[in-house]
């Protein structure tokens, strides 16, 4: 068995930096080829749109699915909710979903806290520094292979389930209260990651708690990861994170509402997500698929 590599393969650079510095173009090692570059719009006026091609021309958007049908005393409501999601699973592998049980301040107070964190002094987030070795902290990348062309973006990875892989020494101290907020907040997205997984369990004619013990019962695993994508020079040429499937059971993810950016792929066209206010947008994982 090999060793886990235990550095990475050359010096990382932070993308806020990078942006922070005022470059006017980005480095070589940022730009992807263009068979994976965003294509952009036709010239509009004086102005470029900032849509990809595809995207622009796909209409409509993920589904919105409100979740409080699923409590209608109404057992056709119920079942129309079921339906929905279902069908959402098998056309989208993507979904929204609102009244969802998680407090709109909550979910505020997590986005702030995470902004407030990556605007931190450098030195103060270094502390925080991950390694290949767990990936667990700050971080500027993936993988160990030299010479890798990058994504523009920054993150920070944690574990927060099962508790035997919760490192406290990784959770940041700053912000204030960040340590509490982020731990509320995780506590109350695994509760709905734990109603979904029985709403998809009873669709697929499945006992309720059927995927809930298949990923572990009480030990099942969770991590947060936030992406912070900083102001790019030449945003034509790279991506904040390239295109892929996420290799677990269920992401939720809790978007900025001001930025726009998120694509899903349906039916050979790559469609901008528009987020719907305190709403989670749900991507079942290949683990589910």
């Amino acid at each position: 068995m090999m060793n886990s590599p235990q550095e990475w393969p050359e010096p990382i650079v932070r993308v806020q930096s990078l942006s922070d510095s005022g470059v006017s173009s980005i480095p070589e090692r940022y730009i992807k080829p263009p068979t994976e570059r965003p294509s952009f719009c036709h010239v509009i006026g004086s102005e470029r749109s900032v849509v990809p091609e595809a995207a622009a021309e796909a209409e409509g958007n993920i589904p919105v699915i409100d979740m409080s049908g699923l409590q209608s005393e109404d057992g056709l409501v119920r079942a129309e909710t079921m339906r929905i999601v279902s069908e959402s699973c098998r056309e989208w592998g993507f979904f929204q979903v609102v009244n969802h049980g998680v407090s709109p301040q909550l979910m505020d107070r997590a986005l702030q806290i995470w902004r407030e964190f990556f605007h931190l002094p450098a030195q103060d987030k270094q502390l925080y520094a991950n390694s290949p070795k767990t990936y667990e902290g700050y971080g500027s990348r993936l993988g160990i292979q030299k010479g890798a062309i990058l994504d523009w973006s920054d993150y920070y990875f944690l574990h927060y389930l099962p508790l035997s892989l919760k490192d406290q020494n990784k959770w940041p101290h700053l912000p204030s209260n960040c340590r509490e907020v982020i731990d509320e907040y995780g506590k109350e997205v695994v509760k709905l990651c734990e109603r979904l997984l029985r709403v998809l369990s009873l669709n697929l004619g499945l006992k309720e708690e059927f995927l809930q013990n298949a990923f572990g019962g009480k030990e099942i695993g969770a991590c947060m990861r936030v992406n912070f994508y900083p102001k790019c020079p030449q945003p034509e040429l790279t991506l904040g994170l390239s295109s892929h499937s996420d290799p677990g059971g269920m992401t939720l993810l809790l978007p900025e509402h001001q930025v726009t950016g998120l694509q899903v792929r349906k039916a050979n066209s790559w469609i901008t997500v528009k987020p719907a206010p305190h709403a989670f947008i749900v991507n079942i994982g290949d683990q589910i698929q």
